[in-house]
């Protein structure tokens, strides 16, 4: 029989282990509960021993013609969740089976938002994944359908029944999480998808030609050893891929005898975990994940205040056969997050190998979001038992450590980053102002949780680009909001403050670019000091096109030489 716990009331109280911070306080199989639709309903979350926050997670609507917990003990899930580092969760039925009336599969999306709810562990809504076995696969497929937005992937084992396309005309619409980073669109977008049963006909066929459509696919197929059918999207782009790439192809098995095999397993994983969903604006975005191990990535690691830190860096081979100077950016991931999650989500690698400059992404240290919660929650400038963690040494040391091992332009260093990691680009710029050029802080500039404290001064002086999403619920109060763009009270302080103490005209230049409208302030010499930009219908997040404004438009005109702040050659101030 399988030993069944449930998370601590206290997480808190759990010691956190400084050589790997963000591994799961954890570990084994655990029950826990959701409501929906005004029940309570119970899942299963197993945690393999190890295992680090923010990995993928797998969540399985199970078959319903035997006990959840028999199936779990004879099948393969356990050892999958093992060899490929994911956070497993398994859905369980109601007595009498799987309701095919739309209330499973509202239960199924239910369980994505209650997996981001960070009791136990971290997840991140960007790489979670929906799989059906049995009759659990028309559970999947109308959950997927309802709020294919939230969803990296989908794929099902078994024949669909007749109700499985109740969801095709209807969208879950958008859902207010109120202060959190977990973000719900619920618009209809394409998924990857694979499909197995025993031959595509009647409600199959059905299905399939409902991914066809919604995915945009091309009618020519091919196939592998694991698929007898795959369709790419149609090669027709009408937009640049830098934000969102086209990329959900439909893959289909024929003569699925109901067993399903570890190597089949894998091979449809090893398709579906390529894929991430990103906030952004509009709708979340469907991009490749950046593997940084393929991708030319080094992991470098160093002792810290008794912590191990970790960061990966990124060197464009035309900067390492070069022999030149090369700018560096320091590119910093939110609350919650991780360095190598947020190399997928702000793309900056790929500004880095077009713009010829070495990226590097920072982890942060650990802290307690809330009391009896997990105490390694990652946040920069956190604490762990009272003890604040020094941050700016951190990312000062790894500037050293970069320069030792690279040929670095110390006049052109920049810092950007997300939420938490806005927050700490602008502490940057205030402690080490002779160290950076130019910042980019992207969807804060203040921590909400701290008295507000404004600079005096910033000498030598350093340029703000600031980027927030209209609906951002930390920067923006459309209600009760200042200036132009409806700032909410500590971020319009602020930007005020900054446009004190470097004496800017305090009446913007205006213009829009895409989705991003720019307010410009200068100052007596008509440079750029402050820049801030609001992004249409985008809340708390970030995306690609961000990082490629933040370098083309604004980072990459300034230099600072032996203390003095330079724009496009010329003295700054």
């Amino acid at each position: 029989m399988l030993e069944v716990k449930i998370f601590p009331k206290d997480m808190s109280l759990l010691d956190v282990d400084h050589n790997e911070p963000r591994k799961c306080l954890v570990n084994g199989l655990f029950e826990e509960s959701v409501e929906v639709n005004g029940r309570i309903r119970t899942f299963y979350t197993y945690i393999t021993k190890g295992l680090v926050y923010n990995q993928p997670c797998v969540v399985v609507a199970a078959p319903d013609d035997e006990n959840v917990l028999d199936y779990l003990g004879r099948s393969h899930w356990f050892d999958f969740a093992d060899r490929h580092h994911v956070f497993l969760h398994i859905l369980k039925s109601e007595d009498g089976g799987w309701n095919f009336d739309g209330a499973d599969a509202d239960y199924m999306n239910r369980v994505y938002v209650q997996i981001n709810g960070r009791r136990g562990y971290v997840a991140m809504q960007d790489n979670i994944y929906a799989f059906g076995v049995g009759r659990g696969a028309t559970v999947a497929q109308q959950a997927v359908m309802k709020m294919s937005s939230e969803w990296s992937g989908l794929a099902t084992f078994g024949e669909l029944d007749d109700k499985v396309t109740i969801n095709e005309p209807v969208s879950a619409g958008a859902q207010d999480t109120g202060k959190t980073e977990l973000v719900i669109s619920a618009s209809k977008v394409p998924v990857p998808v694979w499909m197995a049963w025993k031959s595509k006909k009647g409600t199959n066929k059905a299905v399939f030609s409902y991914w066809m459509r919604n995915n945009g696919c091309a009618d020519e197929g091919f196939s592998n050893q694991w698929a007898d059918e795959v369709y790419f999207p149609s090669n027709v782009c009408r937009k640049s891929q830098i934000n969102e790439e086209n990329i959900a192809q439909v893959r289909v098995s024929n003569g699925y005898d109901g067993k399903i095999e570890p190597a089949f397993l894998d091979a449809v994983w090893d398709y579906l975990s390529k894929s991430c969903r990103h906030r952004g604006f509009g709708t979340k975005q469907l991009r490749l994940r950046i593997d940084p191990e393929a991708y030319g990535f080094t992991r470098h690691t160093m002792e810290l205040d008794g912590w191990t830190r970790l960061w990966y860096e990124y060197v464009p081979r035309r900067v390492a056969e070069g022999g030149k100077r090369a700018p560096l950016v320091v590119c910093m991931h939110g609350r919650g997050g991780s360095a190598e999650s947020f190399i997928s989500l702000s793309g900056m690698s790929r500004v880095a190998e077009e713009r010829d400059f070495i990226v590097v992404f920072p982890e942060s240290c650990v802290s307690q979001q809330k009391p009896g919660t997990l105490r390694n929650l990652l946040l920069w400038e956190g604490s762990y038992k009272g003890e604040k963690t020094d941050d700016v040494k951190f990312i000062l040391s790894i500037i050293d450590d970069v320069k030792m091992r690279c040929s670095i332009d110390e006049s052109r260093i920049f810092a950007c980053g997300q939420s938490s990691g806005g927050m700490m680009t602008s502490t940057l710029a205030q402690k080490a102002p002779d160290v950076f050029a130019a910042v980019a802080p992207w969807s804060a500039l203040v921590s909400p949780d701290e008295e507000l404290c404004l600079p005096e001064r910033i000498e030598p002086a350093v340029p703000f680009f600031f980027l927030f999403g209209e609906r951002d619920w930390l920067c923006a109060d459309l209600e009760h909001g200042e200036m132009d763009y409806h700032a909410a009270h500590d971020i319009a302080a602020f930007l005020k403050n900054l446009m004190k103490i470097y004496e800017l005209d305090e009446t913007p230049l205006k213009y829009t670019c895409g989705e991003i409208s720019y307010y410009v302030y200068l100052n007596k010499k008509k440079v750029p000091m402050l820049t801030v930009g609001t992004v249409r219908d985008m809340s708390h997040a970030n995306y690609p096109g961000e990082s490629w404004a933040s370098w083309d438009q604004f980072m990459a005109k300034f230099s600072k030489v032996e203390g003095k702040l330079l724009y496009m050659g010329t003295d700054a101030i």
